[in-house]
């Protein structure tokens, strides 16, 4: 994140690359970084202003050049100036969704598509270092800074820590793709006649069952939404082995997010109640860890 106290805006219309800036102006979003709409010299881009945070695993380095190979794939906007805590990004007219638009089956569709799109193409423009994602390994670093660091959490990890190793279990050998991994409503994009994803902070080499879970659970798709879903990503009708694994990587997602808002309620400056969003979260990943064991 910027500075505190520092003006995103100021700094954003301070940039060299700038010909004849006229307006500027900051964008509503952004928990770990500012984005500053600029109009320069009649072309329209985004800044977004954000260091690493090593304690969520977001490296900037990262996150550009999976913001590259998304680009080289046909999925994000292009990216047209880096330097450090900076990307600035070609501005798309589109407006972010809500999970009530993803109920909409041609919008869900249309979603997938691109989702699938960005787990083969995206894979394959793809170059240099990037990091993993790997769930499970994310979860086990949460517990050891939240350890660390005293977390009034602590006495509940070692269930959770326990429960998260059943889970991988049952996820069990995984095909690597080019994930997004934080497959919020709001990071999907709808223009004219197309959909965007943005927001690559947490991108890098996961399971596909991961976003596919995310993009389930951050919408609220109710399970016949969630059977097309899988049934348009692989193909063919979802049968017991796939509903297993998927559903024990949705649990995960939701298990991740609740320990990411345990560790937000240390290291945050945001003016935001991480103590309810953990509480928040976790009774939504044990409600849907009691459901998956009833049916698993």
């Amino acid at each position: 994140m910027t500075s505190q106290g520092a003006n995103p805006v100021r700094t954003a219309l301070g940039l060299e690359l700038w010909k004849a800036p006229d307006h500027a102006a900051l964008l509503e979003g952004g928990i770990t970084n500012h984005n500053v709409f600029v109009r320069d010299n009649g072309n329209s881009f985004v800044v977004r202003l954000g260091h690493d945070i090593p304690e969520h695993m977001v490296m900037r380095w990262n996150e550009l050049a999976i913001s590259r190979a998304a680009h080289a794939a046909g999925i994000a906007p292009e990216v047209v100036h880096a330097e450090p805590g900076v990307l600035v990004l070609r501005y798309v007219e589109a407006d972010a969704l809500s999970g009530e638009d993803l109920h909409d089956p041609g919008t869900l569709s249309a979603t997938v598509d691109l989702v699938r799109r960005l787990h083969v193409h995206g894979l394959a423009s793809l170059t240099g270092p990037v990091l993993s994602f790997w769930v499970f390994h994310i979860l086990r670093s949460y517990a050891a800074y939240l350890r660390a660091n005293k977390s009034d959490h602590a006495p509940a990890l070692d269930t959770l820590l326990e429960q998260a190793g059943d889970l991988e279990t049952r996820v069990g050998a995984v095909s690597l793709v080019l994930g997004h991994n934080d497959l919020l409503p709001a990071n999907i994009l709808r223009g004219p006649d197309r959909v965007w994803l943005i927001d690559w902070e947490y991108g890098g080499l996961n399971s596909p069952l991961f976003d596919l879970g995310g993009l389930a659970t951050n919408a609220g798709l109710p399970r016949d939404a969630e059977e097309a879903m899988l049934r348009q990503y692989f193909g063919e009708p979802p049968d017991s082995d796939l509903w297993r694994r998927y559903g024990a990587m949705k649990c995960a997602s939701l298990l991740r997010e609740a320990m990411w808002s345990m560790v937000s309620e240390l290291t945050s400056t945001i003016d935001f109640d991480y103590r309810a969003y953990t509480q928040e979260n976790l009774d939504t990943y044990r409600a849907a860890l009691s459901t998956y064991l009833k049916d698993f």
